[in-house]
């Protein structure tokens, strides 16, 4: 593993961008997620005119949403979405098992605007207000779907995430995001370890850790979690400091081991054909009266494209059997 310098790269160029980088602390038996977001959140933020916090708390969404999907197996859509009452409603970020990424932020402008100056330090009680977060995975039809909820009870969308693995999963976790601009483009960053219980499974490995101390696990949990707490968000942003050289900062006296990267990509799951599944739910008679110019148009909330429907396609459209 590297523990040299690397060169400086172009943020475009970066190739640990836009991927999610799975860890195992060997000695410590935890494991963890590096998560690095590059042109993919800063395609997914500039598509809106969000003000600077909401594009920021988007792209911090994102990058949590990657952290977590990547600690579960599913086939499908996993799902995370924060909720509340404040000037931000709603904050949404989905990662299919193929790593197709998409995000929106739900903003009452005018509310938000009442706020004045920012403040990053308690941006969940300031924008989100009450609500909750819940992570939703959808495999398709005829599964299960799983859903984990927990109130917003934190400063941060970290601190909330935190308090659902303790309060409903009992699992230690320690998480650390990052979001910023570097020569004008957003960038987005997500750093967690997981303390496991003993009979668990990861990575296809069954890790013997029966015959740790109690006490000694504890030391080793206490020493992970600083060090998480001690990685700046600089490092986590920085194109030119690989997440292997990264890991091996930290945690190199302790094994780290790392896996195959896992890609993502910036691509959105809209369609014309899932527009017009939408508009056939409606009554035609509400259609007629919601054009504009002679055609409803349908807006994808996630990546903002738009799909326009006359007098002849809507015709055709209910003119179809159904599907």
């Amino acid at each position: 593993m590297m523990a040299g310098g690397a060169p400086r790269l172009d943020i475009a160029l970066a190739p640990d961008d836009d991927a999610i980088h799975p860890f195992m602390i060997e000695d410590m038996r935890l494991r963890g997620r590096l998560v690095r977001l590059g042109s993919a959140v800063d395609a997914i933020v500039a598509r809106h005119d969000y003000p600077e916090p909401v594009a920021a708390l988007l792209a911090e969404t994102l990058a949590l949403a990657c952290t977590l999907a990547n600690t579960i197996k599913y086939e499908g859509v996993f799902t995370l979405q924060a909720q509340g009452d404040g000037p931000v409603r709603l904050l949404v970020a989905d990662v299919t098992s193929a790593g197709h990424v998409r995000a929106y932020a739900g903003l009452e402008r005018a509310r938000f605007d009442r706020l004045g100056a920012y403040a990053p330090e308690n941006p969940v009680p300031r924008y989100l207000g009450a609500g909750h977060l819940a992570f939703t995975v959808d495999q398709g039809a005829n599964t299960e779907r799983y859903q984990g909820i927990v109130e917003l009870a934190g400063p941060t969308l970290a601190a909330c995430a935190q308090h659902y693995f303790r309060q409903s999963e009992q699992i230690e976790t320690v998480i650390h995001l990052a979001v910023g601009k570097r020569a004008g483009r957003w960038r987005a960053g997500g750093l967690m370890v997981q303390r496991l219980p003993r009979d668990t499974q990861d990575f296809d490995t069954a890790w013997n850790i029966e015959s740790l101390a109690e006490e000694e696990r504890e030391d080793d949990w206490r020493k992970a979690a600083a060090l998480i707490g001690s990685v700046k968000d600089a490092e986590l942003l920085d194109p030119a400091l690989p997440p292997p050289q990264l890991l091996y900062r930290l945690f190199h006296e302790d094994g780290v081991r790392l896996f195959r990267r896992r890609p993502l990509a910036d691509r959105c799951r809209c369609s014309r054909e899932r527009a017009g599944n939408t508009l056939r739910m409606l009554e035609r008679r509400e259609l007629d009266e919601a054009k504009i110019d002679g055609a409803v148009v349908v807006t994808c909330e996630f990546c903002n494209r738009h799909e326009r429907f006359d007098d002849r396609d809507l015709d055709a459209l209910f003119a179809a059997p159904a599907r």
